[in-house]
């Protein structure tokens, strides 16, 4: 056969990949799997915690009245700075006093009179009785000068009476702080005239310290407690209240570092809401907290003595609920779905779904798949968030 010279390059590119494919190991393309990816595991933290029910709820202040004018007159002084605390006995506003001052000159005139007039009474009353032993005047005189005195002694009475209504009415010329507290802008001016047509609002006084905290506990939750209590041979008592603790957050703040105790619980439930109103009262010397604030409010409800932590964020969330994966004695992934507390620190408890012997993978959650294996390197579930060096122990929450 005789080959051209156009067809010669073709024919050896061809002869060169015949050979190179003759020579090739079959072997070499066999597939090798990955190496099993690392992960990080640790077995639950195995703690006694506190059980609380945490709730939500709003700060109320401890008194809150408006300052009102009693008397008619004109402002003759505003005594205080808008906005700053004063205490109780502070004069706040000054109403002129001078009509009323005449009238409690007038009823003590008034009472002055009156006495002068008993003294005649009694001075005749005595008079006709010293007649009377005699036997040179009448009983009809005795009676008369008696009904007299009488009448004497009540003017008395009238014109005290007069004598402190009209004092009462000139001390609420000076309108004073009923308790400490603080007292808000002024909504009258100097030389304005008030309680013309009723009492007049001056301004208000808030009393924030100490602070209550208003929430409310689900039907629920107050079931649960009494069974708690039924357990341990006892009943509610009101008078327990100040024995019981509470601790609040604001929104700012992490954990709740505002400690109290409760002070009232509605004595039934409220059947539109199904709920039950419970109050708490904390201290509030710095007033850092306002009325009206949305806060976060826990209250301990019992102990449990043997439960399982885990780090929050080896908490995932799928269709079923929350779950964690596992690593077993073969490496392999395994899911667990689980039922989950609240969260306290880097921790949170878990409720159902695991058991203390479990492994839990902490890291390389994101390469590890159910079912495959891994390559676990064990570590210990830290009750500590990172950086804080403490050894502090989890509480947990639950609702």
């Amino acid at each position: 056969m005789r080959v051209s010279l156009h067809q010669g390059p073709l024919l050896f590119l061809a002869l060169l990949l015949t050979a190179g494919l003759l020579g090739c190991d079959g072997n070499n393309n066999t597939y090798v799997p990955p190496p099993p990816q690392a992960v990080r595991i640790a077995q639950p933290v195995v703690e006694p915690i506190t059980l609380y029910f945490e709730l939500t709820g709003n700060t109320a202040p401890l008194n809150a009245v408006d300052i009102e004018a009693r008397v008619q007159g004109y402002i003759q002084s505003i005594s205080y700075q808008d906005g700053t605390p004063v205490t109780k006995g502070t004069k706040l506003f000054g109403i002129e006093p001078d009509t009323y001052q005449a009238q409690v000159d007038q009823a003590k005139a008034s009472l002055a009179s009156q006495k002068a007039s008993q003294v005649g009474a009694q001075q005749e009353y005595d008079r006709q009785l010293n007649l009377m032993k005699q036997q040179v005047t009448t009983q009809t005189a005795v009676d008369s000068a008696r009904a007299t005195l009488d009448e004497a002694n009540a003017a008395i009475l009238n014109a005290q009476a007069n004598l402190e209504l009209a004092t009462i009415n000139l001390g609420y010329t000076e309108v004073t702080a009923p308790f400490d507290g603080v007292v808000t802008n002024h909504l009258v001016d100097i030389g304005a005239l008030v309680g013309v047509s009723g009492p007049t609002k001056l301004a208000s006084i808030v009393q924030s310290d100490p602070l209550y905290a208003y929430f409310n506990v689900s039907e629920t939750q107050v079931l649960m407690i009494k069974q708690a209590l039924a357990k341990q041979g006892r009943t509610f008592k009101q008078t327990d209240l100040p024995t019981i603790p509470a601790e609040l957050g604001l929104q700012t703040e992490q954990g709740y570092p505002h400690k109290g105790h409760l002070d009232y619980v509605s004595p039934q439930l409220d059947a539109s809401t199904g709920t039950l109103q419970v109050r708490a009262l904390f201290e509030n010397k710095d007033r850092m907290m306002l009325p009206g604030l949305f806060v976060r409010i826990r209250v301990p409800v019992g102990r449990n003595d043997k439960a399982l932590l885990v780090k929050d964020d080896a908490i995932g969330t799928n269709q079923q609920g929350s779950y964690v994966l596992v690593v077993g004695n073969d490496n392999v992934v395994a899911q667990k779905q689980v039922k989950t507390g609240q969260q306290e620190g880097p921790l949170r408890v878990i409720e159902t779904g695991l058991e203390a012997t479990d492994w839990v993978i902490t890291e390389g959650i994101q390469q590890a798949v159910p079912g495959a294996k891994v390559a676990p390197e064990k570590s210990q579930m830290s009750a500590t968030p990172a950086g804080t060096g403490g050894d502090a122990k989890p509480t947990v929450t639950t609702q």
